[in-house]
């Protein structure tokens, strides 16, 4: 994600600190925690709870490992295939997710874990001009997610959000150098 081909971590670590400042959050989960990208922006003095979640054992170790901290969950589980049974939180971070795992089960999963009141950030990423939505690079291995990568239409996502009482409280468009771009929306949920 951060070689000079893909250059997304530093793209995604800002969007997820904007979320952040804009929702002061007591409490975050973040679907697909991968290496923890973005967690050193994560303000100790505001948000007493951290909650990772990622299909991946050893994404899992290796936020530990970098991130020790007592407020630290970390859960392995498949957001797409099986139930989150967690104590909600008062912001849900989901980064390049539904594009991988789908918008079905993993949508409702992040729905779930989100407090009344609190908010759903999504980042999504945006169609390329050449229709290259998995980067090339030096790592044969990404052009394996080819096949289980499908884009989200932020319009679609505000209008099922809304639908079940969420709605977009903020919006913002992040243009990379390898053509990509990526929206992010911020979406508060019913506070009764």
């Amino acid at each position: 994600m951060d070689s000079p081909e893909v250059h997304q971590l530093s793209a995604l670590s800002e969007l997820f600190a904007e979320a952040l400042v804009l929702c002061r959050p007591e409490s975050v989960a973040v679907l697909g925690i991968a290496g923890g990208n973005g967690l050193h922006h994560v303000d100790g003095a505001i948000t007493k709870r951290v909650v990772g979640l990622d299909v991946n054992p050893s994404y899992l170790e290796a936020v530990r490992s970098r991130y020790a901290h007592p407020c630290l969950e970390l859960h392995c589980v498949d957001l797409a295939k099986h139930r989150v049974d967690l104590e909600p939180v008062q912001m849900v971070h989901a980064a390049l997710v539904f594009e991988h795992a789908g918008a079905g089960l993993c949508l409702a999963n992040a729905l779930s874990l989100v407090a009344l009141g609190g908010a759903l950030s999504v980042v999504l990423q945006l169609p390329t001009e050449t229709g290259q939505n998995v980067s090339v690079s030096r790592f044969p291995s990404m052009q394996t997610l080819k096949a289980e990568f499908s884009l989200v239409d932020p319009l679609w996502l505000r209008r099922t959000l809304e639908e079940r009482a969420f709605r977009l409280t903020h919006e913002t468009r992040r243009s990379l150098a390898t053509g990509k771009g990526f929206w992010m929306g911020v979406f508060e949920g019913q506070k009764s």
